[in-house]
């Protein structure tokens, strides 16, 4: 570790950045609410009450000059069933972090000015969310905004002249109050088009839109511009906002945004987002990317403010195509594919500070690793490697500061030494739980699926395994579909967490996950029925031959897809299982398909709509799990929030009335506030409490 450090610091050195003096790094203090207690900490083991006692790390803020790392952190406490977060700074050479704000005056989504003498975040200290400054030490803190409704997000330009924020904007009348006056308490709500819902929100007429202002040295802005004026769609995108989907040009003069300029049905069935460039001075808009028909998004301005690198998918109403890394001439509007003939995604996309090459977060084979191109082009080069995920990072002036995380332990800021591919620890956040809690042994296996390909399956064994014991074991069925099984950690889904409870975790990376190239990827659409589900039992075969594991006593879990996979593994496991759980699954594809909201979705993976005539539509909707209910024969825990539009929770209500009416041992949980996650603390114990009692039901 000392040896690292010195390779660090040499480094930072070398690209001209002050050494601050090293220190031992200290554990962030804890709010009494989330100190442990000598009850948590007796067994040494990790419970969803630990869990929701970490301190969960954002991504890291270089400051310009690469010295300094800007980042937060959200703690919950559960009485309150609420959360707050604060902002830290810590030297990039190491030290004691700084807190900049409390849950008292509390600050979030922090941003250096382009000459790092302020930072800027978002705080509701005020009454509602809005715009603050302070100095680097956070001292001064003043108010930016004072816009009516607070805001979402925001954005400074570089050169400090101008700022935008979002805010929601009324655009359409869809509630029946607004329409008739007269009937104010009326409370319908009327559409002629989709999508009427998307989510966990119904469509009331209001959108997301960009506002520019322009920065001024003293007071408060109160309006922007809206450079969207009319338009009934959102920036950033729906559902997630996200607002790395908005960059500023270098001199501030222009905005490149993301936008998905389409309505109605045609929204519904498109994944056709475009990025967009708005000149603030000119008062105009020019679609960068017409003529792409698939995904493009998340801009990025190199230094000069001469190009544009994005990141589009080429496949329409694909939602899960390979991103690939385009680069785009703002003077000649030529584009390139840099990432070609590299068979990965490029994630999370960072220029170097000369506008030579282009940093990016890579998945491979389950994993997430630091790559970079020259912007000229050439080969990808991987950066780093091992069994990690790398969840986002910031480069500036040299240095490079990462968010790692694995199975084994939540994300926290590293230094990376690209040069070496090594990383030195810079947060410690949760480090006093480490200390006090055991993990459980992460295997890597390589398991043979029926049709002779090898899959990734991680093995997660209880902390105190005993290879003379035999085990329960519990398969991990993935959602998505097509979502990886990497090393992210999860407050939602933890491994570790099931791990804990004393059962061995069997986690594949069935057929329809990302990074094992596009084949391995694309194979589940239009055969959710298929290869996939024999991969899951190809996993479960494999490590039940395992002296250590009791092949009597293994359960099935899983969420949305990973649900729709315990509702057909119901009826055709041939007796492997003794329990299953069910989180917002798809039960009847056909009442899915009606019920959802983005079309695109269900239109690829289901080959069509079901009355289409679609050859792959019809074997689809005839493998739907209700229609092999009289087969099921095992016990099921079925999850659902009342929220989610994506897989309505009527699915989950279905699978439960037939589960019923058939005889089954069942539950049904439905949690009023909550949509597809479950996301609220106490909501979260109640799940963690349903989930293990169950399993300890009927495998313990």
């Amino acid at each position: 570790m000392n040896g690292l450090k010195t390779a660090v610091t040499a480094w930072c050195v070398a690209a001209g950045i002050t050494v601050y003096g090293s220190q031992k790094p200290e554990t962030i203090d804890r709010m009494d609410n989330a100190r442990l207690t000598a009850e948590e900490v007796a067994g040494a083991r990790l419970t969803p009450e630990v869990m929701w006692k970490m301190g969960r790390v954002s991504a890291p803020q270089l400051s310009p000059d690469g010295r300094t790392v800007l980042y937060a952190v959200t703690r919950y406490d559960m009485a309150k069933n609420s959360g707050s977060t604060e902002l830290y700074v810590v030297p990039v050479a190491g030290g004691n972090p700084l807190q900049l704000t409390s849950a008292e005056a509390p600050g979030s989504d922090g941003a250096w000015s382009g000459d790092g003498k302020t930072i800027f975040f978002l705080s509701d200290r005020a009454g509602s969310l809005q715009v603050w400054r302070m100095n680097p030490d956070g001292s001064d803190p003043c108010q930016v905004t004072d816009v009516e409704g607070g805001v979402e997000g925001f954005g400074v330009a570089p050169a400090g002249n101008r700022i935008y924020y979002i805010a929601p904007t009324k655009i359409a009348k869809h509630i029946s109050a607004e329409l008739y006056e007269d009937l104010p308490d009326s409370k319908a709500r009327i559409y002629d088009d989709l999508m009427a819902r998307h989510w966990n929100y119904w469509d009331d007429g209001n959108y997301r839109h960009i506002y520019v202002a322009d920065m001024p040295q003293s007071g408060m802005i109160s309006s922007g511009k809206d450079i969207m004026p009319g338009e009934a769609w959102d920036a950033p995108l729906a559902p997630d906002f996200d607002g790395g989907e908005i960059a500023w040009s270098p001199d501030g003069r222009k905005i490149a945004y993301t936008c998905k300029k389409l309505t109605g049905v045609e929204y519904a069935v498109s994944t056709d987002s475009d990025i967009f460039l708005y000149d603030a001075e000119a008062g105009t808009t020019h679609n960068l990317t017409e003529g792409m028909p698939g995904y493009d998004r998340y801009p990025r301005f190199d230094p000069e403010g001469k190009h544009i690198a994005f990141s589009s998918m080429e496949r329409p109403g694909n939602e899960s195509d390979k991103a690939r890394l385009f680069i785009m001439d703002l003077d000649g509007g030529n584009k390139r594919d840099l990432t070609a003939e590299f068979g990965y995604d490029a994630l999370d996309m960072h220029w170097s500070n000369d506008g030579r090459m282009i940093y990016f977060i890579a998945p491979i084979e389950a994993t997430h690793q630091l790559a970079r191109v020259k912007a000229d082009g050439g080969n990808v080069e991987v950066l780093t490697a091992g069994d990690h995920d790398l969840a986002a990072f910031d480069l500036r002036s040299g240095c490079l500061v990462a968010s790692k995380m694995t199975l084994s332990e939540a994300p926290e800021l590293f230094v990376v030494d690209a040069k070496r591919g090594s990383f030195e620890q810079l947060t410690f956040v949760n480090q006093d739980i480490y200390d006090r809690i055991a993990m459980g042994e992460v295997r890597k296996r390589w398991v043979t699926t029926t049709d002779g390909k090898k899959m990734l399956t991680w093995v997660v064994l209880p902390p105190d395994f005993d290879s003379t014991r035999r085990y329960p074991a519990i398969l991990m069925c993935q959602g998505g579909p097509q979502s990886v099984v990497s090393q992210a950690w999860s407050y939602r889904w933890n491994l570790q967490l099931m791990a804990a409870q004393g059962y061995v975790v069997i986690a594949p990376n069935r057929r329809g996950v990302p990074s094992f190239g596009q084949e391995w990827l694309d194979q589940i659409s239009g055969d959710y029925y298929g290869q996939n589900i024999k991969d899951y039992l190809s996993a479960v075969d494999d490590v039940a031959r395992e002296p250590w594991v009791d092949a009597e006593r293994i359960g099935a879990v899983g969420a949305s897809y990973g649900g729709f996979s315990v509702f057909y593994l119901a009826s055709h496991h041939e007796g492997r299982f003794k329990a299953f759980i069910a989180h917002c699954g798809m039960f009847n594809l056909e009442s899915m398909y009606g019920g959802t909201e983005e079309l695109w979705f269900v239109t690829r993976d289901m080959g069509g709509p079901y009355w289409s005539g679609d050859p792959v539509a019809k074997e689809t909707f005839a493998h739907s799990p209700h229609r092999f209910v009289e087969k099921w024969d095992t016990p099921i825990l079925i999850f659902t929030g009342e929220r989610d539009y994506r897989i309505p929770y009527t699915e989950s209500m279905q699978a439960f009335t037939a589960a019923r009416m058939h005889g089954i041992p069942s539950r049904l949980v439905v949690f009023e506030n909550e949509g597809h996650y479950i996301l609220k603390p106490q909501n979260s114990i109640t799940w963690n409490r349903e989930f293990f009692g169950w399993l300890g039901k009927y495998l313990k």
